[in-house]
């Protein structure tokens, strides 16, 4: 199979979360277990740090690649979802896995996948952790796709856990408290490996020392220590939360010398060492353009107040979303002054414009809908003057289709 082919397999033949949701969930490791044991257990031949939480988890990730990069280290970088190419997720010093290699791969292993009925995100792993032996990387950083406990990524034993926060997020999936939800990340705390919690919260404090305790691991709470500011090239006054945890991180890393000297300048080079998208993302000037793939009350939360500190003199705001969000949170929090443009993301799981609008008048929100993103975002900046500000977001789909 081309290459093209071969990701329309995939994509049709293996359930997706990110096309599909509820179904494409499992609920047990087996299939992971399997598949890699099949592929002579490949994630035991590298070091990882392993990253969990409901928002800032993907800039971790990054943060922490493009510091250990600038360190001199071959480093592999494992993240979800992807917002152009699949080859976004895997990645080593920045590049992209080859297309051959992904090609390769399910030639390779294609009767077992299908045999197996593994899901997308299992075979996507699988790939991944095969990848990063096969190229003898020096440490893998490795993002959970969903929860912890029961997540594909969940067959490592890292160097060190990091847990970003705990949000109200697929609450149909992991659970409807916070509590609940922790117990899910803090899976992936494992015996004796250090664990690193970027945000202290009342609710969950208190389930993730126990869990530590239980696994005789370390525990430090990053936002409580004192450790020295460093400014960073990913835009957006809340990454200071995942800087403060990035650096908690590193320091509980044994074995690899990394200088303050590497931390300063791979914090200050995200963009250019990993290739991050969609994070705060200025796409244009005059009107002032930026994008953010945040897609939950938390996350959205910490970009609003992010917009407020801005100067202009109308707000125009593109939004849509998947239909498995509760809404009434996130639309009673977006502004009531702003002109909305909405529209819904290019997937099965897309919420649709005109819904979109119709509950979006239940919290004073008014604007048109329109048929796809494009379209809204050319309305948009057709409507915009110089001294406008022109946000798109809602969902991380919305995003990949403008980036």
């Amino acid at each position: 199979m081309r290459y093209k082919e071969t990701l329309d397999w995939m994509f049709a033949q293996l359930p997706m979360y990110q096309q599909k949701g509820k179904v494409a969930f499992k609920d047990k490791l087996d299939n992971s277990i399997n598949f890699a044991l099949h592929l002579e257990n490949p994630e035991k031949k590298f070091k990882s740090i392993h990253v969990a939480g409901t928002n800032g988890k993907g800039s971790s990730c990054h943060m922490l690649a493009s510091v250990l990069q600038e360190a001199g280290y071959k480093v592999g970088l494992y993240t979800s979802p992807h917002l152009k190419d699949f080859r976004e997720r895997i990645k080593i010093n920045g590049k992209k896995i080859s297309k051959k290699n992904v090609k390769q791969f399910i030639a390779i292993n294609k009767f077992f996948l299908e045999e197996n009925a593994l899901s997308f995100f299992e075979m996507t792993v699988g790939m991944a952790f095969h990848y990063f032996a096969e190229q003898k990387v020096d440490i893998a950083v490795i993002e959970v796709g969903l929860g912890g406990r029961l997540d594909s990524t969940n067959i490592i034993v890292p160097e060190v856990s990091l847990i970003t926060n705990i949000g109200l997020d697929h609450t149909h999936l992991l659970g409807d408290t916070f509590e609940k939800i922790a117990l899910e990340k803090a899976g992936i705390i494992k015996k004796g490996v250090p664990v690193v919690v970027s945000e202290t919260q009342a609710e969950t404090k208190g389930i993730f020392s126990m869990l530590a305790s239980q696994k005789k691991s370390s525990i430090v709470f990053a936002d409580q220590k004192n450790n020295a500011v460093y400014p960073t090239d990913l835009l957006g006054k809340y990454q200071t939360k995942n800087v403060k945890g990035v650096l908690a991180c590193l320091k509980e890393l044994t074995g690899f010398k990394i200088k303050k000297k590497h931390i300063t300048k791979g914090l200050l080079s995200v963009v250019k060492n990993t290739g991050l998208l969609g994070r705060w993302q200025q796409l244009g000037q005059e009107p002032k353009i930026i994008c953010d793939t945040a897609h939950n009350k938390e996350g959205l939360t910490l970009v609003l107040n992010q917009i407020k500190r801005q100067s202009f003199d109308k707000l125009h705001m593109v939004v849509g979303f998947v239909n498995d969000k509760k809404l009434d949170v996130i639309l009673s929090m977006l502004p009531k002054d702003a002109m909305y443009y909405f529209v819904c993301p290019n997937v099965p799981r897309g919420l649709q414009a005109k819904k979109l609008q119709q509950l979006a008048k239940d919290f004073d929100l008014n604007g048109e809908a329109y048929k796809s993103v494009l379209e809204g975002l050319e309305f948009a900046k057709s409507r915009a003057k110089k001294n406008d500000f022109l946000y798109i977001g809602g969902s991380t789909f919305v995003v990949a289709e403008i980036v």
